[in-house]
């Protein structure tokens, strides 16, 4: 067999791996390879053997602290064979000496571990079929939210700070973004995207679990009825009795880890993750 050829993708080929990604089951969002692009387009690899695609995987430096690792995918007749190493080596490599974050199977942590991560917590995406509700008073569209208090808001609950993705992330055609304001602050904020199986929730932050609800019922009413997900922290439990009182189901569960220490976050807030690719 021909020796392995490891490059970087352009911005315009993310969405091989996105497509990868949905064959595995992950369920990316329509637009999310345009997004992911943005905070280092040099972060997303490529292993070819005579130029044909066998792996990808993702190292995103945010900045010069912290990286995320996503997309790590070999293609199913050629696991076993050592060209995931070769091109999670290369990830890795990139994203030194910053600490790193993965959202990972659960069956590959002791794999991970191997690589230094160690497991934070775990993520577990709910899914289920939702009525369009009508839309609840006093929500205003994200975008009209003066974007620093957003970018603040964020960087409680998030490793990195990540202004250029956020702000893409929220303007994307086809993406919905609802927020609460109560006296004057951000309580809860929001994002909704189609995904290549209904609908994601995706960044939903808020100081308790009553603002939360407010911001989903927002962003159901700017959707069609259909298929809806909602990837949240198992150690959130406010977040779980959300989901689980939406009447969504555990489709399956990821293990957050990182190799390193990170800044001291309010997981209590994450009622929704972004995104498990990127973080």
């Amino acid at each position: 067999m021909s020796e392995l050829h490891i490059r970087n993708l352009r911005p315009e080929e993310i969405s091989l791996a996105a497509g990868w990604a949905a064959a595995e089951g992950w369920n990316p969002g329509l637009s999310d390879a345009a997004c992911f692009a943005i905070p280092d387009a040099q972060g997303f690899f490529l292993g070819e053997i005579d130029g044909e695609p066998v792996a990808t995987v993702s190292c995103v430096n945010y900045d010069d602290r912290f990286a995320f690792l996503g997309f790590y995918i070999v293609r199913a007749d050629l696991r076993g064979s050592g060209h995931g190493l070769r091109i999670w080596n290369a990830a890795i490599a990139h994203a030194r000496p910053r600490v790193i974050g993965l959202d990972g199977v659960v069956a590959q942590q002791d794999n991970y571990r191997k690589s230094g991560f160690q497991l934070a917590y775990a993520n577990i995406r709910y899914g289920g079929i939702l009525a369009a509700p009508r839309p609840p008073a006093g929500v205003v569209a994200l975008e009209t939210v003066p974007f620093a208090l957003v970018e603040a808001d964020d960087a409680t609950v998030f490793p990195a700070r990540r202004s250029a993705f956020l702000r893409a992330w929220i303007g994307t055609k086809g993406h919905v973004g609802r927020a609460l304001m109560r006296d004057g602050k951000l309580a809860a904020w929001g994002v909704i995207r189609p995904c290549r199986t209904g609908c994601k929730i995706g960044p939903l932050v808020a100081d308790d679990r009553a603002a939360a609800e407010t911001i989903v019922q927002a962003l159901l009413a700017s959707a069609d009825d259909g298929e809806i997900f909602l990837d949240v922290p198992a150690v959130n439990r406010e977040a779980i009795a959300l989901a689980e009182g939406l009447g969504l189901k555990p489709v399956f569960e990821t293990a957050r880890m990182y190799t390193g220490p990170i800044p001291p976050l309010r997981i209590d807030r994450v009622f929704g993750v972004t995104s498990f690719e990127l973080g």
